[in-house]
């Protein structure tokens, strides 16, 4: 049987380097004149992540439910072919 704690080690690395990332995007994006530039930066190239088509966006008088099930899916199909790919060294 194939020892798998390498991929492990991976994905925890990989979950603090995108933790790391998300607390400097957020601190980034509490000074003004910083944030504009991430979201020029950044609006172009993933701007469209978030708003596919499969998206479901409900809009009420008080209350707004947003659930990306498409870009959900994307993401996973990206991972997944990723994982593979790594485990078939």
């Amino acid at each position: 049987m194939e020892d798998w704690s390498w991929l492990g080690k991976v994905l925890i690395l990989a979950g603090v380097v995108l933790a790391c990332l998300g607390g400097f995007l957020t601190l980034l994006g509490k000074w003004p004149a910083l944030g504009e530039g991430v979201g020029t930066l950044f609006g172009p190239l993933l701007g469209w992540l978030g708003k596919l088509p499969g998206d479901i966006l409900i809009k009420r008088d008080h209350v707004t439910f947003y659930f990306p099930l498409a870009t959900s899916l994307l993401i996973s199909l990206v991972v997944s072919l990723l994982l593979y790919v790594l485990s078939r060294r």
